[in-house]
């Protein structure tokens, strides 16, 4: 089967494990001079700032390319462990407290 980029262009990305629509294809990626398609580009990551980042979809991830819709199947990374106030992993525990130091006296002494 050959699909010009224009068509591919206009084609919605499915992911199968999910069922998340990744929108549409916007890049393809090939070797030079070999002319080996490696993968696809799609918008479907979250970026840090502007909202979206763009994933690479590996050809052997490409499991169909229909009429109207490209299906791949692309195992997400698992996601962090949600973290507290304090950076552990138990939702808000206090930080632990802070060793007292070795060479400091009791009052006790001076009375």
């Amino acid at each position: 089967m050959e699909t010009s980029f224009s068509e591919l262009h206009s084609k919605e990305v499915v992911n199968l494990t999910d069922g998340k629509r990744l929108g549409k294809v916007c890049d393809v990626v090939f070797t030079f001079p070999e002319g080996r398609v490696q993968g696809i580009v799609a918008p479907g990551g979250r970026g840090l700032r502007w909202g979206r980042a763009e994933l690479f979809i590996e050809l052997r991830c490409v499991k169909k390319i229909g009429v109207d819709v490209v299906l791949v199947e692309v195992r997400s990374a698992p996601k962090p462990e949600k973290r507290g106030k304090w950076g552990r992993g138990e939702p808000s525990s206090p930080p632990p407290p802070p060793h007292p130091p070795m060479d400091r006296r009791d009052y006790g002494e001076y009375e």
